[in-house]
């Protein structure tokens, strides 16, 4: 039986079945031919989830074999080897390599992004941000390197020209090669053409050869295949092995955090890897009507007094909101909210304690993030992903500041009505939520470096839900992997700090009587890959959270494998 081939965008035509059998005839040999690419594609996502490459190769190897016994005729790609080639199509799609080691990095590519934008590249991906060790040249700063999936309109050369100009006008000059730079633009892929001139290779040269590429290129997929992730893969294939099979033979995941390459995330001027330990973030609430704390620090005296506190036992982070997201709570204007929120958030700021602590404000209103973070905070945790302020992704981006993208349906006031609460598997869908408003940020700006994402814990979920999703990180992150690894690599939030259904598990009706059941919960989580935890109680959850990372390096460092004497 033969299938369907994917048009282009990645639909299937129609069924085989419609067809004559004259028609099956003369299409038979060009699908079959795209079946066999497309097997080649889901056998290396398999390989690449299993991590087994080095019992596979000679499967692959005779694949490889087998594709180079097709007809030219039959391949995906075009080469070119003329200098003024021209590509007659209304958009590519085009892969950009950054990398920078002089000024402040991370400004450079925020800067060399604008600069692209201007000139008629529309960003669609980001990946994510890895500090190296340079290579080649290696008496030199550490390298920020990145890559960014995007269409334009510019031919192959045009394209070269506006990246070359973007590089000049940063202040690159022809200094040493591989030498120190603002920024460096490379294209690696343009389209499905192989292009071969005087000034420019497509693929771009060795790239199979430096994790420092290889890492951001692999981000920028999922492993569904999709229509431009085939013709990737055929063209990759002919120089080096499959995209995920090179990166695997490279060392793949296990590279990051060592080798001298991580994967961080800027906050607050820095750039941090949030995976290397859990952060706890302490909830300030200064609301009259919050379900467990509401009215207790609604003075900036008071709201001072508990941030002391919670950073004295162990606070990373300090979580302020002033609107209750309770269900059924009353929603405030966007001047009610900043009116209760400025005050003590300034005071906050200026506390000699937050010094190298961060501050997170909890809004979903465009305005409030924008004049929280010109008060000094760091973060934007918005419980709606964006889907209650249409601004809000769009404001996030000019603030260059990580965005928490939490997931939830309808606002507060209808978020636990049964039309919500409707999951065929609430893993699944709320990963595909999820994403979905994380796609929406990338598009508006907010790069996938700038992200953190949390499942939304308490929001649109019931009890066995919300235990789903407790045991399910690793699904979810899984699930998400599916159309985006950069996004399934971002830092990844739970917040079941005293929420309801704990007190139906365990029969506590009182938010306060909650800590044991929260405790338990960001143990499940931490275990389960939560990277930041949000809690009131920061003491005794601090010492859940030290326990597992002290298990977690354990297992790392002698795993034990069933062996019993």
């Amino acid at each position: 039986m033969l299938i369907p081939c994917p048009k282009k965008g990645g639909k299937n035509t129609s069924d085989v079945k419609s067809k004559t059998p004259s028609e099956i005839r003369k299409s038979s040999s060009r699908q079959t031919v795209t079946l066999s690419r497309i097997q080649h594609w889901v056998l290396l996502k398999a390989i690449y989830e299993m991590n087994i490459f080095n019992q596979l190769f000679p499967v692959i190897r005779g694949l490889r074999a087998a594709k180079k016994s097709y007809k030219a005729s039959f391949c995906f790609s075009r080469s070119f080897r003329d200098s003024s080639v021209e590509v007659h199509s209304q958009e590519q799609e085009v892969i950009i390599a950054l990398g920078s080691n002089v000024g402040d990095r991370l400004h450079n590519f925020d800067e060399a992004l604008q600069k692209m934008k201007k000139s008629g590249i529309q960003i669609t991906r980001h990946a994510c941000l890895y500090e190296t060790e340079p290579a080649y040249v290696t008496d030199q700063p550490r390298f920020l390197n990145s890559a960014v999936r995007g269409v334009t309109k510019l031919q192959p050369h045009e394209l070269l020209k506006v990246l070359k100009k973007i590089e000049r006008d940063m202040g690159r000059t022809d200094g040493i090669r591989y030498g120190p730079r603002p920024i460096d633009l490379d294209i690696l892929f343009y389209g499905n053409h192989t292009i071969n001139t005087d000034i420019l290779t497509i693929p771009h040269e060795r790239i199979q050869e430096r994790p420092f590429v290889m890492a951001p290129l692999v981000d920028l997929f999922g492993l569904d295949i999709d229509d431009y992730t085939i013709k990737l893969e055929n063209i990759f294939s002919k120089r080096s092995g499959g995209l995920f099979e090179t990166w695997e033979k490279l060392g793949g995941e296990s590279l990051v955090g060592k080798d001298g390459m991580e994967r961080v995330v800027p906050i607050a001027n820095q750039l941090r890897n949030l995976s290397s330990k859990t952060s706890i973030m302490g909830i300030l609430n200064v609301t009259p009507d919050s379900f467990s704390d509401g009215g207790k620090y609604l003075s900036t005296q008071s709201a001072v007094c508990q941030v002391q506190l919670m950073l004295s036992e162990g606070a990373d982070i300090i979580d302020l909101g002033a609107q209750s997201t309770r269900p059924m709570a009353s929603k405030l204007s966007a001047k009610e909210e900043l009116d209760r929120l400025m005050p003590v958030l300034e005071a906050v700021k200026n506390m000699p304690e937050m010094e190298a602590k961060l501050l997170s404000v909890d809004t979903f209103y465009s305005q409030v993030a924008a004049e929280a973070v010109s008060k000094g905070a760091h973060l934007v945790n918005d419980v709606s992903g964006g889907q209650l302020d249409s601004s809000m992704h769009s404001v996030v981006a000019t603030l260059k500041v990580p965005y928490i993208a939490m997931h939830m349906r309808g606002d507060p006031s209808t978020m636990q009505n049964s039309e919500n609460l409707e999951y065929n598997d609430v893993c699944k869908e709320v990963a595909y939520e999820l994403y979905t408003r994380v796609s929406d940020a990338e598009l508006s700006g907010i790069p996938a470096w700038r992200i953190i994402i949390d499942p939304g814990i308490g929001f649109s979920k019931n009890t066995e839900q919300n235990l789903d999703i407790l045991v399910g990180l690793p699904l979810i992150r899984s699930e998400i992997a599916r159309r985006s690894l950069s996004v399934s690599h971002a830092p990844l939030l739970i917040g079941p700090s005293r929420k309801r259904f704990l007190g139906e598990v365990c029969g506590r009706p009182a938010a306060a009587e909650r800590d044991p059941a929260t405790i338990a919960a960001v143990t499940s989580g931490v275990l389960g890959g939560a990277n930041i935890v949000r809690v009131h109680n920061v003491k005794d959850n601090r010492d859940a959270v030290k326990l597992c990372g002290a298990m977690m390096e354990r297992k790392r460092s002698y795993p034990c494998q069933g062996k019993h004497n």
